[in-house]
């Protein structure tokens, strides 16, 4: 009986340890995504909304997309739980976005440097279009994907429906048209 008890001490210690590495391994130096997607350089993990403009330059391993619910319904979300919105005066499947100029200060892309994205609970169809700078926007459906500078946190939704053109995305890739309160 001694023996066997021995034995489960070991395996005990062993798992702690196997536990203890991965835990470590997820604290947050490169190739983690342990704060909102700044550039790669930043590792704050309460970067500003005017980070984010920036923020969409970049993303981090693991599952870029995601879904959360939300006062609007379930809605597709990045990494870090802010909000994805779609808009309008964009074409599907043009492989551009009509964003430009001052509108991509308050409407940052959301970009990756995957040619396939890792998705979690997405059910859309999801791709990537080249911006004017040589980065890959992501795309659900065909129609390109922003973050709303002024969302602050994750679960954040005040761009719904800004000037009757900016609008939360489902899971499945369809405008969501309700109205939404603050967040999730």
């Amino acid at each position: 009986m001694k023996n066997l008890g021995m034995k489960n001490g070991v395996g005990f210690g062993l798992g702690a340890l196997i536990v203890a590495a991965a835990l470590a391994g997820c604290g947050g130096s490169s190739g983690t995504s342990t704060s909102t997607p700044p550039p790669a350089a930043s590792s704050s993990p309460a970067s500003s909304a005017a980070a984010s403009s920036t923020a969409a330059s970049s993303t981090a391993a693991g599952a870029e997309m995601k879904t959360a619910s939300s006062s609007a319904g379930q809605i597709v979300v990045d990494s870090k739980g802010m909000s994805l919105y779609i808009f309008t005066k964009d074409v599907k499947d043009s492989g551009t976005s009509a964003c430009t100029g001052a509108c991509l200060q308050a409407w940052p892309v959301f970009t990756t440097t995957s040619d396939a994205p890792v998705v979690d609970g997405v059910s859309g169809t999801v791709g990537t279009i080249a911006t004017p700078d040589g980065k890959k926007q992501v795309t659900l459906n065909g129609m390109p994907l922003y973050y709303y500078a002024k969302d602050k946190a994750a679960g954040d939704v005040t761009g719904q429906g800004v000037g009757g053109v900016w609008y939360l995305i489902s899971p499945s890739g369809e405008m969501i048209k309700g109205a939404a309160a603050a967040g999730y």
